[in-house]
C-alpha cells in the first residue's frame, strides 16, 4: 500500500541520516520502539526537550525517558549499581526503564529530568531505534508520541493523527511488537516497579531472587505513567463489565465471546501478549467509529495482563 503521508519515511540509511541531521539541529522526530512510538529529540539540548514538552502538552514536572545505544554511553550520565547490572544483563536491550541517580557532571537537560536528581533510562531493542542511536553522538529523550494523557501510538500513522505535519519526519517501523509502554523500575532505593510492562515482576524477581514491590500513583512523579489519568482514548472507559450498555463499544478477550455487534476482541485465542499488542489499536478504532464510551470485560490480572489492567484503570479515571 502506497504511503500517502509526506512525513512518514522508510527507515533506510538515507532517511536515518536525515533523522540524525534533524536531531542535531534540535528538531523532533517520530521513531518506533518495540513498545510504542516515541517523540525523539536530543536529550542534551534544552531547546529540543522544550519542544517535546510543548508538542505533547506535557506537564513540566513529568520527566522523560532517555534512550541510549549502549551501556558505555549510559555510564556517562547515571550512577550504576549491582541491581541494575543484574537486570541489564538479563533484559537489555529491551522494554525496561530504570530509575537511577544522575551523575553531577551529566549533560542531560535538567528540563528532561524535571529538575530531579534521578534519571529514567533505557536501551531499546527495536532495530530502527538502535540503528538511529548508533549514528548519533547523543542519547534521545523519547516519550511516547502522543498528546499528554492520551493513547500512545503503535504505528507511524498514529503519530500523524496525533500531530499532523508538526513532526516533519517519522521513521516507519510498522506496528509495535509489544504495544504497551516499558516496565519502569526504581533502583535508587529498594527496587520498586513504578509502571508494569511486558517484563513482569515475576521475571524481575527471578533474576534478583527477592520480592519486588509495586508503587501506586503518588504525588511525587518520579517517572512517566504515574499520573492518575493516562492512556485515555478521549471517551469514558468502564472496566470489568459482563455486558455493554446500549450502543456502547465492548472490548472482550478470549474464545467464549462470539462476534456480536459493537464487540472488539483483543485476542480470540486468549493470548495476553496479543491483547497487549492490540489494546491501543482497538481503542483508537473504537474512538474513530464515533462510539461515546467503552466497556471492557475482565482481563486476567497475571503476567502482562497486569500492565493491560494498569493502562485500563488509568484510562478509566475521570
Amino acid at each position: 500500500m502506497k504511503n500517502i503521508y509526506s512525513n512518514i519515511y522508510k527507515a533506510n540509511l538515507t532517511n536515518l541520516k536525515k533523522a540524525k541531521k534533524n536531531i542535531e539541529n534540535d528538531y523532533i522526530i517520530g521513531m518506533p520502539t518495540e513498545t510504542v512510538y516515541g517523540l525523539a529529540g536530543n536529550a542534551y539540548s534544552d531547546k529540543s526537550v522544550k519542544k517535546i514538552f510543548k508538542f505533547k502538552k506535557r506537564p513540566n514536572f513529568n520527566p522523560l525517558i532517555i534512550h541510549y545505544k549502549n551501556l558505555m554511553d549510559l555510564k556517562n550520565d547515571v550512577i550504576l549499581n549491582k541491581t541494575f547490572i543484574k537486570l541489564y544483563r538479563a533484559f537489555c536491550p529491551g522494554p525496561i526503564t530504570f530509575i537511577l541517580n544522575r551523575k553531577i557532571k551529566s549533560n542531560i537537560s535538567k528540563i528532561a529530568t524535571a529538575g530531579k536528581k534521578t534519571v529514567a533510562v533505557r536501551i531499546p531493542r527495536h532495530k530502527i531505534a538502535r540503528n538511529l542511536l548508533k549514528i548519533l553522538n547523543v542519547p534521545l529523550a523519547a516519550p511516547s508520541a502522543n498528546i499528554a494523557s492520551k493513547l500512545s501510538p503503535t504505528s507511524a500513522k498514529d503519530v500523524v493523527k496525533e500531530f499532523g505535519n508538526k513532526i516533519k519526519l517519522i521513521l516507519d517501523g510498522g506496528y509495535c511488537q509489544i504495544g504497551l509502554e516499558s516496565t519502569i523500575i526504581d533502583l535508587t532505593k529498594k527496587p520498586s516497579i513504578l509502571r508494569p510492562g511486558s517484563i513482569t515482576a515475576e521475571k524481575i524477581q527471578k533474576i534478583l531472587n527477592k520480592t519486588i514491590g509495586t508503587k501506586k500513583s503518588s504525588e511525587i512523579v518520579k517517572a512517566p505513567g504515574q499520573l492518575k489519568l493516562h492512556y485515555s482514548p478521549g471517551i469514558p472507559v468502564k472496566m470489568n463489565r459482563k455486558y455493554p450498555e446500549k450502543n456502547q463499544a465492548f472490548i472482550v478477550f478470549g474464545k467464549k465471546f462470539t462476534k456480536e455487534r459493537n464487540q472488539f476482541n483483543l485476542s480470540k485465542g486468549g493470548s495476553l501478549k496479543e491483547a497487549a499488542r492490540n489494546l491501543y489499536k482497538t481503542m483508537r478504532k473504537i474512538k474513530n467509529k464515533k462510539f461515546r464510551s467503552i466497556a471492557v470485560t475482565k482481563i486476567p490480572n497475571i503476567g502482562i495482563g497486569r500492565a493491560i489492567n494498569d493502562r485500563l484503570k488509568k484510562a478509566s479515571k475521570k
